[in-house]
């Protein structure tokens, strides 16, 4: 791969930093992303199992392929969407939500010098209020805790947030957070 005209910017959060917020922000200047989260969708898809509106299909189905497929599975998928991307000319890409350090090191070790990771933090009183809010998929203040404490026990989210290479504190406006995510955009010449 090693094309040093490829910049592949990874954004990592726990649930409700913004994430997907910030994504939609590159999307809609017409950056490819590949969705962390879709790979676990597709592969449900596939095997014909029914995602419920709860989450919990979706969450029985990722601790399942992971224990049966390897940590790996998820972040292989994402490296392959990510190669055909970048094999079909393009050379910025975002990926959506980095999970877990296996997840982190894969892609570095995969794209020396192309990956930029981009940690969105939130203070956890506001981030879980925004959870409980959202239209979306809202969580409970105790399915929120549980969701934590299982990314950071099971998937060692901490690791690729405090080894991210920018971070974006999200407490204010969308507007706010898209103009810290344009100053990284500048510094990493992405």
């Amino acid at each position: 791969m090693r094309d040093r005209d490829v910049k592949i910017l990874a954004f990592v959060g726990m649930s409700g930093s913004g994430k997907s917020v910030a994504v939609d922000f590159l999307t809609e200047k017409g950056i490819p992303k590949v969705y962390f989260g879709g790979m676990i969708y597709k592969e449900m898809e596939r095997r014909g199992i029914e995602r419920t509106e709860d989450g919990e299909s979706e969450k029985k189905f990722r601790e399942e392929i992971r224990r049966t497929e390897g940590k790996y599975w998820v972040v292989r998928q994402v490296i392959e969407e990510t190669k055909k991307l970048v094999e079909a000319g393009q050379r910025r890409i975002v990926l959506d939500g980095v999970y877990s350090w296996t997840e982190y090191k894969a892609l570095k070790e995969e794209f020396p010098g192309e990956m930029i990771f981009v940690a969105i933090v939130v203070p956890k009183k506001l981030r879980y209020k925004r959870v409980a809010e959202r239209p979306e998929r809202p969580f409970r203040r105790n399915e929120i805790i549980e969701r934590d404490r299982s990314e950071i026990e099971n998937l060692e989210k901490g690791g690729p947030i405090a080894a991210a290479d920018y971070y974006v504190l999200n407490e204010g406006s969308v507007k706010e957070m898209h103009e810290q995510i344009e100053k990284i955009l500048e510094e990493s010449e992405f």
